[in-house]
């Protein structure tokens, strides 16, 4: 099947290339991301393979149709881009990726936290000056702090499992589903509000819904710990940044650690080194010295890209077989 890669980086066409071996579809890559202006570069594809930050509204999804593109193929896990409803009475199923590499991101998570921590960016930044003073890069041990973790999924059980087990914190969880082996480990499972109430750390590993959309507001800021550190790995849209500058403003919170982004499909996966970014939101967002801030690569390892592009392909070459899409995604349900 001749397929459209939009947004496609060096590495997609690296991983996608090599996995595609074992399939042989045609697969033409594309730099630019999917939207309303470059969908007729999907003309006599069968398939469009995107990313987070592809726009796949009822438009752009009446455009491919009309050109004859029969399958949406996520190359991620997250499908809050693509207007499913419009999706499924078009006839367009959509797959995704739904667990390429848990351990890519969840240690990825870790590592955010301990970085913003014990300050190891400032420190980094100094010492890139010669400046070697401690001065302001007092941290706090992990060991005996309550951490929340908001979904605990493969990745946030993960998580969950490092942060007990591993650093010797007192671990609460919340998630519509428990897990029953984090229980008998000792990690707790208490409402969501109580959870970011009572929480020194909260860490965020679930995907976005209406339900989930600002998660992290003005009155869940307002009411948290003194020096809560807030660590979000998973989609931007959870947290009220602009209830999040105010917060900062105030000293309410301790350290933000943000690998996603609200309104990131504008910023992220491109060089604007030698441009001036437009979003004030964000701007200002990076002079607070306790955000650490990093351009939504948590997923980005050898073992994840390798998954990623196998499975991706893997329901292409089914749709194009006729065989059921055991990673599709509608607006019902997931399946």
């Amino acid at each position: 099947m001749r397929v459209a890669v939009f947004g496609a980086r060096s590495y997609d066409r690296k991983f996608l290339t090599a996995a595609n071996a074992a399939f042989g579809h045609d697969l033409h890559f594309l730099e630019a991301g999917l939207n309303a202006d470059t969908a007729p570069l999907a003309a006599d594809c069968g398939a469009v393979c995107v990313f987070v930050n592809d726009r796949l509204d009822r438009g752009v999804l009446e455009r491919l149709k009309a050109l004859g593109v029969g399958l949406i193929a996520l190359r991620c896990a997250g499908f809050n881009n693509v207007d499913l409803a419009a999706a499924d009475a078009l006839g367009l199923p959509v797959v995704r990726v739904p667990a390429y590499s848990p351990h890519a991101v969840s240690e990825f998570t870790i590592a955010l936290l301990l970085a913003l921590d014990r300050k190891i960016h400032r420190a980094w930044s100094r010492t890139r000056e010669n400046n070697f003073a401690l001065d302001g890069l007092v941290g706090r041990n992990l060991h005996g702090r309550v951490a929340g973790v908001v979904g605990t999924g493969k990745i946030g059980a993960l998580v969950a499992r490092a942060l007990h087990a591993g650093f010797g914190c007192e671990v609460l969880a919340s998630d519509l589903v428990e897990d029953a082996e984090l229980k008998a480990l000792g990690v707790r499972y208490v409402p969501r509000e109580t959870l970011l109430r009572e929480s020194d750390i909260v860490t965020l590993h679930c995907p976005l819904t209406p339900d989930t959309h600002h998660l992290i507001d003005a009155a869940v800021l307002k009411a948290a710990r003194p020096g809560l550190m807030l660590v979000n790995t998973s989609r931007g849209g959870l947290i009220d940044t602009g209830a999040l500058i105010e917060a900062l403003k105030r000293g309410n919170v301790g350290g933000v650690a943000l690998d996603v982004y609200e309104q990131e499909a504008d910023l992220f996966f491109r060089d604007l080194s030698g441009t001036i970014v437009q979003d004030d939101v964000f701007q200002r967002l990076l002079t607070f010295p306790n955000v650490l801030v990093t351009g939504h690569q948590a997923f980005l390892t050898e073992e994840a890209l390798s998954a990623i592009a196998e499975t991706t392909l893997a329901s292409i070459a089914d749709a194009e077989n006729g065989r059921p899409l055991a990673n599709r995604v509608t607006a019902e349900r997931i399946r």
